[in-house]
């Protein structure tokens, strides 16, 4: 499943967004062991013995243990922080010496930083054949869980309903900065209080960040993103969606900033890998980090979400994206500035695409509905609970009904103002360079701060085309002007407006004419001698500061709207779980660990139409269109396909590529190991079906399915594709079933390479 962030969103922005829309919570108990991401602390209690049952020959200890190594210590969750409070994809431990497997899309960012027309990673791939050719990734960030702690007790006898939201806010802040303090053992553990169950529990998460985290391999993306956008989310999926890195550390084994001087890490646990392949029915359970599920969203927030979010969302990332898809396609420079920005991009509107067609095809508003009134019956039918739950519906339907309102003016003014150009966003990170000249500060203040922002420059500029950021600001700067209101937009942004006369591209002109930070010499030549008037005129720079003005007046708006909704969410989960006494909970995902169970399976997505829960490389040769870049397929995957060269990793002259399992998984799980009952490796989690992309909302069990790529293709790809022996050479891998194919095809091409 692919990230849904991206680089290009303004990501504290995004992610307030993300939560003050959603809610989360979700109830489980009389659904299938497949639903439910499930922390793992709670396992050997709520999961154990039906994981047997489905296939589990590991005990609990060896699943979860905080006193001796397991599984648990073999997941890691990536970062671009040094401090985490959410990782935007999971990954693996493999070896001995710290090497991790986790997905290509996960990794393509970094893959992308490295390429150049020169050395064109993403085009060729890349394979370091010795550690000393491991690339450094700056800001890569791999953490460990260590434990988890239940503080909810420290925390809730201080709040009550009777206390604003801020307030409320505000004291959990205080009471989760002494908990984390006094956990963090100093500074030596890194650690986090999140909240669940709407904020009824809370949860300590001590971790350990390691900050040197290099790349060791990559398939090129005619392997690792085969299907591109047309395939993102589909089954049948033929995508080798995987990418390798290495975790170092200091001498000492603890965390370290990158120096040559760094070694592997020896972790605590590494997975071992089988080569023994999928059959339907057999046991799966994924690890990893969910971003984030809306489980027991109300219908009114399904209406919210298809109404107002998901529309503006589509409609804003969608011009965006036409724009730098024509430049890409016609420079293969701007295709590798441009490649990360929109992939992150892509992904995050198809998925929105997605969702409101499964939300409205399977009816979700309808199941909503059917709970809520369930839920009306039992408030209304005791006065005490009637006086507590009785008006939490109608709260929650007021709120959104003004929620869309105000959401709609937001999401044009971040998505299409405030990031209307990639020179505005550079601007703003001028802010405190700007408030010190300003006011005179000490010269040693602004020229430190002149350093570091001198220091971003050549990154930012490395993939910044001035031409394809001019054509954006025009059609973002005309969408904008278009659908918010007159009587919010920015009074600098008006003037503009009428001094250009409704001329986008003659504003353009001016704009990128003048502007110091469209241009990275100009942009120095400034820093040389910073002067506030300079700095304070600057087009790029008053646009920026105008649009955040009118970006922070609609935020307040936005949060106005949700601290209403925020008491009654917190209610409605209370009330269910009264409702439902006897019910096993899981909280919704945030961002924490999870282990989720289920099984390989095929399914029906329509009438008459079924899918095969495995994919071949027969399949990847039947896709192949070579005026396509999204299906284009190396020469030398042909020449092994057609030589049936597979070596161990083939059954029966096959290759399979990708698998189905029934995994809840959502964004975030992206890189996640897939388990088979032995506790060993058999495939990278790293999509879901299109047919259920109404899943972090509503499970289905009967359509939603998580794709998986097939850890023998993996193989297959280091070893016979790129020749990396020296990776292979680390693993621990199982091989308890061959058949005699295989045996015999190893042998004759083991010949073939002796003469």
């Amino acid at each position: 499943m692919r990230q849904t962030k991206t680089s290009l969103l303004s990501k504290s922005l995004i992610a307030t967004l993300l939560i003050l829309t959603y809610f989360t919570f979700r109830i489980g108990a009389t659904t299938p062991p497949d639903e439910g991401m499930w922390l793992p602390i709670f396992v050997e209690r709520l999961n154990y013995v039906d994981m047997q049952k489905m296939g589990l020959k590991l005990t609990a200890e060896e699943i979860y243990s905080i006193n001796n190594s397991s599984l648990k210590d073999a997941v890691v969750g990536l970062s671009n922080s040094n401090t985490p409070r959410g990782f935007f994809c999971s990954a693996e431990v493999v070896s001995e010496q710290g090497l991790i497997f986790t997905n290509h899309h996960c990794g393509f960012s970094k893959i992308q930083s490295h390429s150049t027309i020169e050395h064109d990673y993403l085009k060729d791939g890349f394979w370091a054949m010795s550690k000393d050719e491991e690339l450094s990734n700056e800001g890569l960030t791999a953490t460990f869980f260590v434990r988890m702690e239940n503080v909810t007790d420290s925390i809730v006898p201080f709040l009550s309903d009777t206390m604003s939201e801020s307030d409320r806010t505000s004291e959990v802040r205080k009471i989760s900065k002494r908990l984390k303090k006094a956990a963090g053992e100093e500074g030596k553990y890194y650690t986090v209080v999140k909240g669940f169950f709407g904020g009824t529990e809370y949860y300590l998460f001590v971790y350990e960040v390691y900050r040197d985290v290099r790349l060791v391999g990559a398939p090129p993306s005619e392997i690792g993103k085969y299907g591109g956008d047309t395939d993102n989310w589909m089954w049948p999926r033929h995508t080798g969606d995987f990418s390798i890195f290495r975790i170092y550390c200091a001498p000492d084994g603890s965390p370290a900033d990158y120096s040559e001087e760094n070694v592997p890490l020896t972790p605590k646990y590494h997975l071992p890998i089988s080569l023994d392949g999928v059959e339907k029915n057999d046991f799966a359970m994924i690890w990893g980090y969910p971003g984030g599920t809306n489980r027991y969203m109300t219908s009114y927030g399904v209406e919210y979400q298809l109404d107002y979010f998901n529309p503006v969302v589509i409609e804003v990332l969608e011009a965006k994206l036409d724009v730098w898809r024509e430049d890409m396609d016609t420079d293969r420079e701007i295709a590798i500035q441009y490649a990360s920005k929109y992939s992150g991009l892509s992904n995050f509107w198809k998925y929105s695409i997605g969702q409101s067609k499964g939300l409205k095809a399977l009816d979700i508003f309808g199941e909503k509905e059917a709970l809520e009134e369930k839920f009306q019956d039992w408030a209304d039918a005791n006065p005490d609970r009637k006086e507590k739950y009785g008006n939490v519906l109608g709260e929650l339907k007021t709120g959104y009904a003004g929620l869309g309102p105000v959401f709609e003016p937001l999401a044009f003014t971040l998505f299409a103002g405030s990031q209307a150009s990639e020179a505005m966003e550079l601007s703003q990170k001028f802010g405190a360079l700007h408030g010190y000249l300003e006011e005179k500060t000490d010269k040693s203040v602004i020229e430190e701060t002149v350093g570091e922002l001198r220091d971003g420059l050549p990154d930012h500029f490395k993939d910044y085309n001035v031409s394809t950021d001019k054509k954006v600001f025009t059609v973002m700067l005309k969408m904008y002007s278009e659908n918010v209101s007159l009587d919010i937009q920015p009074e600098y942004f008006k003037d503009m407006v009428k001094k250009y006369k409704g001329d986008f591209e003659a504003y353009a002109d001016y704009f990128f004419d003048k502007s110091i930070f469209v241009n990275e010499a100009r942009l120095n030549a400034f820093l040389d001698n910073p002067k506030f008037k300079l700095l304070d005129k600057d087009p790029a720079y008053q646009l920026a500061a105008a649009m955040q003005g009118g970006l922070m007046q609609n935020m307040g708006a936005y949060r106005g709207a949700q601290t209403k909704l925020s008491k009654n969410k917190r209610l409605f989960v209370a009330g269910l779980r009264e409702m439902y006494p006897d019910k096993v909970f899981y909280p919704d995902a945030n961002s924490t660990m999870r282990l989720t169970y289920g099984s390989v399976e095929d399914y029906y997505p329509a009438d008459a139409v079924h899918f095969d829960y495995i994919t071949h490389l027969s399949g990847v040769m039947d896709k192949e269109d070579p005026s396509s870049t999204e299906f284009t397929v190396p020469d030398r995957l042909k020449k092994l396909y057609a030589e049936k060269d597979f070596g161990r990793y083939g059954k029966d002259g096959k290759l399979i590529v990708c698998f189905l399992t029934t995994n809840d998984i959502t964004g975030g799980n992206s890189g996640s190991p897939v388990i088979n009952g032995n506790g060993e490796l058999i495939g990278i989690a790293f999509d879901g079906n299109w047919e259920a992309m109404s899943g972090d909302i509503a499970y289905e069990k009967d359509l939603q399915r998580t794709i998986n790529v097939d850890i023998r293709y993996v193989l297959f790809v280091i070893d016979k594709y790129a020749g990396a022996q020296n990776l292979i050479d680390e693993l621990t891998i199982v091989h308890k079933i061959r058949d005699k194919a295989s045996v015999q095809n190893e042998r004759i091409h083991a010949e073939i390479e002796i003469k």
